[in-house]
């Protein structure tokens, strides 16, 4: 009886989530705390499953994020990318997207996403062209960048905290199929894009007449930041010597940069994503109680008779069902119910490194497919529609249904000669 009525809160609240009928948080909220309500699972199993490193991990980054933020350090970046370009709208897409995919990887694709999003309207206003491709191939390419790294990409952050992986790992395991992936994206954008993009010359001449400098409000506290930031991405680099959780190496970033600025602790705080924090939350306690009444086990032993329990079928399998999946719900509520299942393949004697990284790989790339694949895609798409430019569902599908489907092609190759042949 407990499974079927974990499967019917897990399944509505997944249906809430992807349909939009309810917030997101307060859906995965609701369902945490009625799985306790109901006693499906205990009180003390729901509290320990939530992960505290990742929790801690997103608010250290958000708060480094919005202390950098105050001295227009983004502005700075994005008038530059300008003058790069030349003024020319494609060259000009093409470094905003490099900018952007760099960016996530050492910041997540939702915080690249929100600083970036600000910048290209004006940019775009002053150019006198439409936002929306600049906007999308932002989105695509901080989806693939994030990729590339444990803090770029909240599945990642799951994945990593889960399966004892560090940054080093990541980047040494995913960086390159996300360089390959960039490279690709950016040579595809040339006919993704083609005839969206065209500014008057008398306009290109004055953009390019804005001086980058004016935007930086306070040089001091940028070079606190970036010289904080980097002592921040060091220690997730030498996290697993020193015996130490990226999120304690997070907050203590965070905490350091917060007392050298000299900003108000509260309005520090108010840099932090809230929503997003409860959003994890409530998973982390919704899915522990499908895990404890054995759907997760289920699920497994479903997967291993369907693959023979063969290494290849099952990571490449894998690879391509996160992708759908990623495509048709957030890949952060998928990644959450997914990894169990990963530990489970795992301890029925499948390689289990191939699968976390297919699982990483599909989670990650498939969310590119649609709007509502990942987060990074629902916050570019409010921004763009507050600014009057809306990008609805068929609009971003057009261009991420190709995007994802290249990245995940070039994915299978590369998990299948590195990992599997």
């Amino acid at each position: 009886m407990d499974a079927l009525l974990a499967g019917l809160i897990f399944a509505a609240v997944y249906a809430l989530i992807a349909t939009e009928r309810l917030d997101k948080t307060l859906a995965a909220l609701l369902g945490g705390t009625v799985v306790v309500l109901l006693g499906i699972v205990s009180q003390e199993s729901a509290f320990e499953a939530i992960d505290l490193n990742v929790i801690f991990l997103l608010a250290g980054m958000m708060i480094l994020a919005g202390i950098l933020r105050r001295t227009g350090f983004f502005q700075w970046l994005a008038i530059r990318s300008v003058r790069i370009a030349g003024g020319e709208p494609y060259r000009l897409l093409i470094v905003l997207s490099v900018v952007s995919a760099f960016i996530s990887a050492f910041l997540d694709n939702v915080t690249t996403v929100v600083l970036l999003a600000p910048v290209t309207l004006y940019i775009a206003g002053v150019l006198r062209v439409s936002p929306v491709p600049f906007l999308i191939s932002e989105i695509l390419a901080s989806n693939i960048g994030g990729t590339a790294t444990l803090i770029g990409d909240p599945p990642n952050i799951l994945i990593g905290s889960a399966a004892g992986l560090g940054f080093v790992e990541f980047l040494l395991n995913l960086g390159p199929v996300a360089v390959l992936i960039l490279i690709a994206f950016l040579f595809a954008t040339r006919f993704l894009f083609k005839g969206d993009l065209e500014v008057q010359g008398d306009v290109r001449a004055g953009v390019l007449a804005l001086d980058a400098r004016e935007v930086l409000t306070d040089i001091p506290l940028l070079r606190w930041s970036l010289g904080v930031i980097a002592l921040t991405i060091l220690g997730f680099v030498f996290a697993v010597p020193l015996g130490l959780e990226t999120g304690t190496i997070a907050l203590f970033g965070a905490t350091l940069l917060t007392v050298i600025s000299r900003v108000d602790v509260a309005t520090v705080l108010e840099e932090i994503e809230w929503p997003t924090l409860f959003f994890f939350i409530g998973l982390f306690m919704l899915v522990s109680a499908i895990v404890e009444v054995g759907i997760i086990d289920a699920l497994a032993e479903f997967l291993i008779d369907l693959t023979g329990g063969d290494a290849t079928v099952t990571s490449i399998g894998l690879l391509w069902l996160s992708a759908i999946a990623s495509a048709i719900v957030d890949n952060i509520p998928y990644t959450t119910t997914m990894i169990p299942v990963v530990e489970r393949l795992g301890a029925s004697g499948i390689p289990i490194e191939p699968l976390w990284w297919a699982l990483a790989l599909g989670a990650c790339l498939g969310g590119n497919a649609t709007i509502v694949g990942a987060s990074a895609n629902v916050v570019g798409a409010n921004l763009a529609g507050r600014s009057g430019h809306p990008i609805g569902f068929a609009t971003f599908f057009r261009y991420g249904f190709l995007v994802a489907l290249l990245s995940i092609v070039i994915a299978s190759a590369y998990l299948y000669v590195r990992y599997l042949w």
